[in-house]
């Protein structure tokens, strides 16, 4: 079947201003949401200090195993129903309407978690982790809204690297997040002097600490409050009003607007698309089993058993800080140079290889494909985790621990350029326009599933086998070397699942999806959009 004249003209159109407007608009929402995923990282050191203080011990206070879970978690929670929630809804109202939605919950409830109340640990804390499940489930709406809205944006011939450099501004919002950490603490640390917690423990902490953890939550409203207004004037996208509104008229006038062209309403021909057999199946149906079942499991389990690795990786931040000496014991230090040393940190990874990696996927994913890249990513990931695990006890000594780092900052950067970028694109890609936003949030809902358990499950596997060494309130755990084989094993399960994903390079979202074919010519292209590429 022919294509509608607006869809070609979009697959076909020049890079113009409007694609960079949608990535800034889209990608703007995305550096919120990492600087609010991740900023709590950077503070909850500080939390302990003020809120769990015990008089006379040797270290300072810190926050308790299962508030630490919580706090760190909670938002994770948030974002997996979020993202099946507005995914849903994007394909019920529309990508505009939804849209708004997400940002204005993200930005009431990015400053309500730094106003959060009580007179004591337990009421800030429970307030505290009530708006960032809250923040959390904005912030799941933005991954199947700006994927969708980006991919049905763009040209066929540029359009995964518009959609990955709208997710490559997440890395701009973990850089950020530690920059204004670093400036917040330096102003509080120049204007409040304060001793170590070794020579006075109670004067360590000072009281205006109390304002920096607020201060750094509450900045992430910033930059989704400035895009809020122009979310609001972004038209509807047009395979949304012509495929599943059914408004031709509509889709015309909205791209000959942006497009700067004169663009042909064609309604009978989109009643026509529309309402054969093979384009009106629902997402429960045998027709998208058939169709699509394979490719929803590939991008499914691709991003639950990545986001496992992905999110774990973050736990060995602390050994890696203490090993080259970033981090010194935090008895040597008060509450304010904490936050100061964390945020160095994980600035000086987010630039090394986080932001690279992104920027990498960007520049070469419509040159070697979205499948090569994700091969590649998955296998470096593997051989890195494998490298590391396997001769632990070597990167263990202190002559050895700049290699240590490099492996380390490695298997970020091709976590990056690779699967981290990948299996939020390609979900955007190969599903029909009217259950795309969903089966997007159903893949990315999968991830922040494998996120919890990287994130939480592996917090206490790693821990020592002997009681005695594990951190405080944890039980025993395998330990950091048997974890990382195992995290090992996920990279490499995740190698293999890669194979049930479909290359979608160069091919129209309507190629990819078959929603330009008939019931007929289906039975002859069969497997076409499941082959991939030599590499």
């Amino acid at each position: 079947m022919a294509g509608l004249t607006v869809l070609n003209k979009l697959d076909t159109a020049k890079t113009q201003w409007y694609h960079f407007t949608a990535i800034i608009i889209a990608g703007m929402g995305f550096f919120t949401d990492a600087y609010d995923l991740f900023c709590i990282s950077l503070v909850t050191k500080l939390l302990g200090r003020l809120y769990y203080h015990v008089d006379g011990a040797s270290k300072p206070g810190s926050l308790p195993p299962n508030v630490s879970a919580a706090v760190n978690g909670v938002a994770l929670c948030g974002t997996l129903a979020g993202q099946l929630f507005f995914g849903w809804l994007g394909d019920k109202m529309g990508r505009k309407r939804v849209y708004g939605m997400t940002l204005m919950l993200m930005v009431l409830c990015s400053i309500a978690s730094g106003l959060s109340f009580g007179h004591n640990a337990k009421s800030v804390m429970a307030t505290l982790c009530f708006f960032r499940f809250w923040l959390g489930f904005g912030i799941g709406g933005d991954y199947p809204l700006s994927a969708t809205i980006m991919s049905e944006y763009a040209n066929k011939k540029t359009r995964g690297a518009f959609i990955a450099a709208v997710f490559a501004m997440q890395g701009f919002g973990i850089l950020s997040g530690g920059v204004f950490a670093i400036i917040v603490s330096t102003i509080f640390q120049t204007v409040y002097k304060a001793p170590p917690y070794q020579v006075d423990p109670v004067a360590s902490t000072i009281p205006q600490a109390d304002y920096v953890w607020r201060l750094i939550l509450m900045f992430g409203a910033l930059p989704a409050a400035l895009t809020y207004y122009w979310r609001l004037k972004m038209p509807e996208t047009a395979r949304y009003t012509a495929l599943v509104a059914k408004n031709a008229k509509q889709a015309a006038a909205d791209m000959s607007k942006v497009l700067q062209v004169e663009v042909d309403a064609e309604q009978e021909k989109v009643e026509q698309f529309t309402e054969t057999a093979s384009n009106s199946f629902g997402l429960f149906s045998k027709k998208f089993l058939k169709r699509h079942g394979k490719h929803l499991l590939g991008t499914t389990s691709t991003w639950f058993l990545l986001d496992i690795a992905y999110y774990s990786q973050n736990l060995f931040q602390k050994d890696i800080f203490t090993a080259v000496g970033w981090i010194p014991p935090a008895k040597t230090m008060n509450a304010i140079e904490e936050v100061h040393r964390i945020a160095k940190a994980q600035t000086l990874i987010a630039l090394c290889s986080t932001v690279p990696g992104y920027w990498f996927t960007v520049a070469l994913i419509d040159y070697i494909g979205r499948f090569a890249i994700q091969v590649i990513g998955f296998t470096m990931m593997t051989i890195f985790m494998f490298a590391l695990a396997i001769p632990y006890h070597h990167w263990t000594l202190r002559e050895n621990r700049y290699g240590f780092v490099v492996m380390y900052a490695l298997t970020f950067f091709f976590a990056n350029f690779g699967p981290n970028a990948t299996t939020f694109i390609v979900p955007a890609e190969i599903f029909p326009a009217r259950l795309r936003s969903t089966c997007h949030g159903i893949s990315a809902a999968a991830g922040k599933a494998g996120a919890i358990v990287g994130a939480f499950g592996f917090l206490y596997l790693a821990q020592n086998q002997d009681k005695s060494k594990a951190d405080a309130g944890y039980p025993a755990g395998i330990g950091v070397r048997n974890s990382l084989l195992i995290l090992g094993v996920i990279n490499f399960i995740g190698l293999v699942m890669t194979m049930l994903v479909p290359e979608s390079k160069g091919k129209s979202l309507e190629e990819m999806s078959k929603e330009n074919e008939n019931d007929d010519e289906e039975a002859g292209t069969e497997g076409q959009n499941g082959t991939h590429p030599p590499i």
